[in-house]
């Protein structure tokens, strides 16, 4: 997998149908996340790496700064830690309360994630989880669940 999961028709984002690998990588984020925030209100989480493996995590609130660059310096240095572990092709994902539609925080961290991805020359794979599903911000492809149960039941 080459972390780009495909793209829209504008080269942005995960086109449908998701490529396998990623489909399965993505619906993992999902699994992960209902499994280990049973809380209904709980504080948004960045995740750079790989679900189910290795990755970073960055906690903010609704207090977090407003400042772009932060954001960017934020993501730049998750993705240097993950380059550290030799995965060169991290997801950006953020886990988050409420629906899959397109929120603030989601276009300001997309705009972080994809400058800092422009700066280390690698592809930006990123997707908005919640405890129900997925979805890309550029493309808004994704995909939900009534009931998340893990692949192994």
């Amino acid at each position: 997998m080459d972390g780009t999961g495909g793209t829209d028709e504008r080269g942005e984002g995960i086109a449908a149908p998701v490529e396998p690998a990623l489909r399965s990588l993505l619906r993992l984020a999902v699994v992960d996340h209902a499994r280990s925030e049973p809380r209904r209100v709980h504080p948004a989480l960045l995740h750079v790496g790989q679900p189910g493996g290795a990755q970073a995590v960055f906690a903010f609130g609704p207090d977090e700064p407003q400042d772009h660059t932060l954001r960017t310096d934020v993501v730049a240095a998750m993705l240097r830690r993950c380059a550290r572990t030799g995965d060169d092709s991290p997801v950006v994902w953020l886990t988050r309360t409420g629906g899959l539609e397109l929120q603030d925080a989601d276009a300001a961290w997309l705009a972080a994630a994809r400058a800092a991805t422009a700066e280390a020359k690698r592809p930006l794979t990123m997707v908005v989880v919640t405890r129900r599903g997925w979805r890309d911000p550029r493309s808004g492809v994704g995909r939900v669940w009534k009931r998340v149960r893990p692949a192994d039941r």
